[in-house]
């Protein structure tokens, strides 16, 4: 029997589950189980934290959900522990009276339709802060992978094609005393900035919705520039802002010719900021010496496009990627699941405003 079909009962083989009994809040009157799913294997210890407090489906063997079913479990759940690859829309939320919390183990938030779960009463928390250093490190490691050609390079050694030394064997771009140019300047975005001015001797320049204070510009060797500038600047373009639909393709084929020529694109934000069939036309043409991307707009499917690109370096969403940061990541999503049932309150809430309800 296929997996889709099995969901849609509603069996429960293959989910693991374990029970404990708790109440609400700390001093309820209400006595209940409080029951949680975890959309997604994670560490087994922060499984074991949840278990202490609460019935817990998980699903370490990492079995498909298709939408139906996938609405049915959350529809017999207090709280959820969600991937970014777990949606929580009108669709799958359709007639849910009982969630109450959803805890994303991401600091991005565009698998939740936030206005959705505001309307029905749901919290929602991210993990940020935790992944910070991480991703920055991650994103200036496709900085330089890219501008020296790494990805490309080792592909031609491992392909026994490396025979001869020419002058201009794989050269690349130069990184240190180049201008990174940084498209949102949050805390990665500044912990990047923070890498290039220091160690690299790069000018930094940026946009973003608001201006930096003079103190952290200073701090960070950074200037503020409008976003044409940025652009027509930088010789090293990185990604570092917020997804939602009103920058849906926010570098699309004008901001890409608008590109100072030969230099190269990095997206370690979300893939939906890209449009993706413009890139792979600006590689083609030469005017983009390369690009680096860590998301993709419909992953984990990736633009044929893309794949044929040899000057383009590419990982799978892994940004945060370190065993300490991911447990830090999964911690904090357990702790405002905890905290939440047993204080009201939560430490990274999304939608505050739904904290000051009555809970059901």
């Amino acid at each position: 029997m296929s997996l889709e079909v099995r969901f849609a009962s509603f069996s429960l083989q293959g989910l693991n589950v374990q029970a404990a009994s708790s109440s609400f809040f700390a001093g309820s009157q209400v006595s209940k189980t409080i029951t949680i799913a975890v959309a997604r294997p994670i560490f087994p210890e922060v499984l074991t934290r949840l278990r202490e407090h609460f019935t817990v489906l998980d699903n370490q063997d990492d079995l498909p959900w298709a939408p139906e079913p996938w609405g049915q479990c959350l529809s017999r759940c207090d709280g959820v522990l969600t991937t970014m690859a777990d949606p929580l829309n009108a669709l799958i939320l359709q007639g849910n009276t009982r969630l109450k919390v959803a805890a994303n183990m991401a600091v991005g938030f565009n698998n939740f339709n936030l206005p959705e779960l505001s309307a029905l009463g749901v919290l929602a928390t991210n993990t940020p802060d935790v992944l910070t250093q991480t991703t920055a490190d991650l994103g200036f490691a496709l900085l330089m992978a890219c501008a020296r050609r790494m990805s490309e390079s080792e592909r031609y050694l491992r392909a026994g094609l490396w025979t001869s030394w020419r002058y201009d064997f794989f050269a690349g771009t130069e990184i240190h005393g180049s201008t990174l140019g940084i498209l949102g300047m949050g805390r990665i975005g500044q912990a990047v900035a923070k890498r290039a001015h220091h160690g690299f001797d790069m000018p930094v320049i940026y946009h973003n919705r608001s201006r930096l204070s003079v103190q952290t510009e200073v701090a960070l060797g950074a200037s503020f520039v409008t976003r044409d500038e940025l652009l027509e600047r930088s010789d090293h373009l990185m990604l570092v802002l917020p997804y939602s639909p009103e920058v849906h393709h926010t570098m699309g084929a004008q901001e890409m010719a608008r590109m100072k020529p030969g230099s190269h694109l990095i997206n370690i934000a979300r893939g939906g900021l890209v449009d993706e069939n413009a890139l792979a036309d600006a590689l083609e043409r030469g005017h983009l010496a390369g690009a680096a991307l860590d998301v993709f707009e419909n992953e984990p499917a990736v633009n044929p496009r893309l794949l044929a690109q040899q000057r383009i370096v590419m990982t799978p969403h892994t940004a945060s990627s370190s065993v300490q940061t991911r447990l830090a990541m999964a911690n904090l999503a357990a702790d405002n699941l905890i905290d939440y049932f047993s204080t009201g309150k939560a430490k990274t809430p999304l939608n505050a405003d739904v904290l000051v309800r009555s809970p059901a």
